[in-house]
């Protein structure tokens, strides 16, 4: 039987140029997409962008562009940023795509037919900029009388118009109960807690629909009604997967095993989508992982602050899979980080240089030295030996497990636990002093080298694809067997090694 696995990126909203925090859901998604494919898996990966709502409408009109012009514009720049960063992602969804427009309606017609909508008037604060409505214990009044949203500082204004309303009341106590059930249905604990915390308060019904703007899918057989634009983006996971056609071979992989999400919108993923798709007799995701933020100067990154980083000029300055790396490396995935230049060099030039780098050079520039380039045989293990290839070998098991919890700078600091007792193995080994002494030992130190490095690359091609791509050349692994199930077949004796070349050069600051 075929496993499979349902990845999504949240669909990133263009009102704006896409950031480095969209480029960091992005690769996380994309680093579980690849180790899931290497492991056996058949995997769907999906990113798109959102291109309704009443903020797209504004930010259309302030650059003098048609609405679909404008979002034909950003998306096709988020689309090239993603593919900049190499995401390997298997569809692309845009919410302007009649696909979509088909299944946003299908969904509020079964959610309808099933009674948790009605015909209502809202009055309350609603935030453009955030696309949220919210309570007034959820504002902070500012001294001139007006008003912000208390956690991302947001303006509100009062909105008064006809509106559907979707009976998220009723289902305060079903989603108490399902969280219970899943206890791994949010990630990180932080977040899970949080959640708990807002629908144990109590829930209100929600706004689905306005009349005040027109830029959104239609409401069926409701003139002058759009859907709410979180009801239209949520419904993106399903379109993609076939819906309302659950023929489609795509609807196989739902329900979606991991929705990667940044916290600000975890409340949508985590309250109202279970709560629509459990209305609509559809089953929930399996999990919703969400992380923090990248700031500068202790503020989140955003246009209006002008403090926005480039994932692309990151990329040409240190080169792209460094930036992969060193975003998965720094912070666990659902705290705040601080990205800053120093800390992305010193990841470069101690770990990636010098740690995995020099060991792989050094290795392989004694064989091609010693014993003409080829691999030797395995030998009699010492203790010593044994430790380090048990140590490797017990690698794949612990990051996977690190992996599925998406604990990424954990599994990276196991891969490199392993790589630094490599490290120590061959200063202590000192193989090199051993080639006039003891060449048969020299020969076994350099295998047992080899095999952990094998392991450890095997483990990073998630992470840093070409520039580990390039490393597996020099081990000598043919492209097809890069999977972990290949790891269970040795390489062979003899086999011819290519000159080894560094992989990962030290990052030295250009002069001014």
């Amino acid at each position: 039987m075929t496993k499979r696995f349902y990845i999504t990126t949240p669909i990133y909203y263009v009102n704006g140029a896409p950031h480095i925090g969209h480029a960091y859901t992005s690769i996380a998604a994309d680093v579980l997409a690849r180790f899931k494919r290497m492991d056996g898996y058949d995997v769907f990966f999906l990113t798109g962008t959102d291109e309704h709502g009443q903020k797209v409408e504004a930010a259309a009109r302030a650059a003098g562009l048609d609405t679909q012009a404008y979002t034909d514009t950003i998306s096709q720049d988020f689309r090239d940023m993603t593919d900049a960063m190499g995401v390997s992602y298997d569809d692309w969804i845009r919410t302007t795509e009649q696909r979509h427009k088909d299944s946003c309606a299908a969904l509020w017609k079964k959610i309808e037919a099933a009674g948790d909508i009605y015909l209502g008037h809202y009055e309350g604060w609603y935030s453009v900029r955030d696309e949220a409505f919210y309570d007034e214990g959820e504002l902070v009044t500012l001294p001139d009388g007006s008003k912000i949203a208390e956690k991302s500082k947001a303006p509100v204004e009062w909105v008064k118009e006809p509106s559907y309303f979707f009976r998220l009341s009723a289902w305060q106590d079903r989603l108490l109960e399902f969280y219970e059930q899943h206890p791994d249905f949010i990630a990180p604990t932080s977040r899970r807690n949080e959640i708990l915390s807002f629908v144990k308060g109590g829930l209100n019904d929600l706004s689905v629909s306005r009349t005040t703007f027109n830029w959104g899918i239609p409401v069926p057989d409701a003139p002058g009604h759009v859907m709410y634009v979180w009801l239209d983006a949520l419904t993106n996971y399903i379109t993609a997967a076939g819906f309302p056609d659950t023929t489609a071979p795509r609807w196989d992989f739902w329900p979606a095993d991991v929705h990667f999400v940044g916290k600000d919108i975890i409340r949508f993923h985590a309250v109202y989508w279970p709560a629509f798709l459990m209305a609509a007799g559809i089953a929930p995701p399996t999990r919703i992982s969400s992380h923090g933020w990248w700031v500068v100067d202790g503020e989140k990154m955003s246009k209006s602050l002008g403090n926005v980083v480039e994932p692309r000029v990151l990329a040409k300055t240190f080169g792209l899979d460094q930036i992969r790396y060193f975003l998965l490396r720094e912070k666990p995935f659902g705290a705040d980080g601080s990205l800053n230049h120093q800390a992305i060099i010193s990841r470069m030039n101690v770990e990636l240089a010098n740690d995995l780098g020099n060991l792989a050079q050094r290795s392989l520039s004694l064989i091609a030295k010693n014993l003409d380039g080829k691999l030797p045989a395995r030998g009699d293990a010492t203790p010593e030996d044994s430790a380090l290839l048990d140590a490797a070998n017990a690698l794949p098991d612990i990051v996977r497990l690190h992996m599925d919890r998406q604990t990424f700078h954990e599994a990276l600091e196991e891969i490199w636990k392993v790589i630094r007792s490599a490290n120590g193995y061959i200063d202590r080994q000192a193989p090199w002093a051993l080639r006039k002494t003891d060449p048969e030992r020299m020969a076994v130190v350099l295998r047992v080298l080899v095999d952990t490095i094998r392991v450890v690359a095997t483990l990073l091609q998630p992470f840093m694809p070409a520039s580990i791509g390039r490393m597996m050349d020099q081990l000598g692994v043919a492209p097809d067997a890069r999977s972990l199930a290949d790891l269970a077949v040795p390489l062979a004796d003899g086999l011819a090694l290519p000159a080894p070349q560094g992989v990962f050069p030290r990052y030295v600051e250009p002069v001014a």
